[in-house]
């Protein structure tokens, strides 16, 4: 599957997925419909069509199918992450970073782990 963005009901679907590691239609239904408004047979169409664009493997479970994540979490991450950043920032993780910065007051434990981060892309760098 190539890397695209998945939709905003993809993405709920994925959540769901990533956070149970399988589930059945009924099962994505019943979770994703506790925060809005969804029908059963849309819930059905989406997952469907999930598959067939390689975002989702599935197997026999009795009577339905089992589904399952085929695109890991990370890498749906960095590709939404990457949209992100260049439409809204011009394509600046210097921006990005000064800006969350500023709206999110790290803790110490954070700071010491961006410090750890940033050590690592400098001695990374100058090898």
């Amino acid at each position: 599957m190539k890397k695209d963005q998945p939709t905003n009901s993809e993405l709920e679907i994925l959540t769901v997925l990533w956070d149970r590691g399988s589930a059945t239609t009924r099962e994505v239904h019943d979770i994703v419909s506790q925060n809005k408004s969804i029908g059963y047979t849309s819930t059905l169409k989406t997952i469907q069509n999930m598959h067939e664009k390689g975002m989702l493997s599935r197997e026999p479970h009795g009577q339905t199918h089992l589904y399952f994540p085929a695109v890991k979490q990370s890498d749906i991450q960095q590709v939404m992450l990457g949209g992100f950043v260049n439409k809204l920032f011009n394509g600046s993780a210097k921006n990005l970073i000064l800006q969350t910065l500023g709206n999110q007051k790290p803790s110490q434990a954070e700071l010491e782990e961006i410090r750890a981060m940033l050590d690592k892309l400098e001695k990374d760098g100058d090898a």
